[in-house]
């Protein structure tokens, strides 16, 4: 499904059609036509379990059609787009990770949002939320300007890495268990890859925690660390976790997370990893 109206990209001027097809062109698209294409539960398996690199597996997980729901889902999106975006062409794929491939700090995240990164195609980029991360990022030292507006914004890493446990747009930010399960083997081969260099995991939220658990905690790890805003667990003798509320809308504009509670968060994060501003 895609549209055959061509939509010139916000930054660059160059026209895309939406979703946007592998190796055309678009910022930081790690696909080409040719990269393998997972059409179902067994081939995600196989393909992140072959993947060499971290290039190789964002290539792969950006071109995955192995969730039906989810794939009918990004690509409606793309093509009837908000109001606001209408004059724009959307990313409308799955969103690999964002960062270093060799990071001192992950952030694990939950999925992509649909007129944000699956608009855009970068993690946590063009809506509210990536708003108060990155600036967060920014003030911290982790990243190299306050705003993630686009693909094509200039926006570098300073030793972080953005991971999430589901890699595509779900209706109504609620994957089911089964599309979760069906999307792991590419958070578990990414994590293989980058874990040797990684000193301190970022939870957003209680079920992020859960996850940065389930990838990279002893699983005999007992009492099982709970989570809260703040809390930090030491996973093994160079890795610890430390949880954040979730930098969601609803948590900034209730005063549940505030900009001086992910400065705290991160500040501390990027002291534990031995990043220096």
């Amino acid at each position: 499904m895609q549209s055959e109206t061509m939509l010139n990209h916000p930054r660059t001027g160059q026209p895309f059609a939406s979703p946007v097809p592998p190796g055309t062109g678009w910022p930081g698209d790690p696909a080409t036509p040719a990269t393998a294409r997972a059409a179902d539960a067994a081939e995600v398996r196989r393909l992140a379990g072959t993947a060499q690199s971290i290039d190789e597996l964002d290539a792969r997980i950006s071109v995955c059609r192995a969730c039906p729901r989810l794939v009918t889902w990004r690509e409606q999106v793309a093509l009837v787009k908000r109001k606001s975006f209408a004059d724009q062409p959307y990313w409308g794929r799955p969103v690999p990770g964002w960062g270093s491939t060799e990071p001192k700090i992950v952030i694990v995240g939950l999925a992509p949002a649909a007129n944000g990164a699956n608009r855009t195609g970068r993690t946590f980029t063009g809506d509210r939320s990536g708003d108060q991360l990155y600036a967060a990022l920014h003030r911290a030292g982790l990243v190299n300007q306050p705003t993630s507006v686009d693909a094509a914004d200039g926006l570098r890493a300073n030793g972080i890495r953005i991971i999430a446990p589901v890699r595509c747009a779900p209706p109504d930010n609620a994957p089911t268990t089964a599309e979760r399960n069906t999307c792991a083997p590419w958070l578990d081969t990414e994590w293989r890859l980058i874990a040797p260099h990684v000193r301190v995991m970022v939870a957003l939220g209680g079920f992020a925690w859960q996850i940065a658990l389930r990838i990279a905690a002893d699983p005999m790890l007992k009492p099982k660390p709970k989570f809260s805003h703040g809390a930090v667990a030491d996973l093994g003798p160079t890795l610890r976790l430390v949880g954040c509320y979730h930098p969601s809308q609803q948590n900034m504009f209730t005063g549940r997370l505030t900009p001086a509670m992910l400065d705290d968060i991160f500040t501390n994060a990027a002291t534990l990893a031995g990043i220096r501003n």
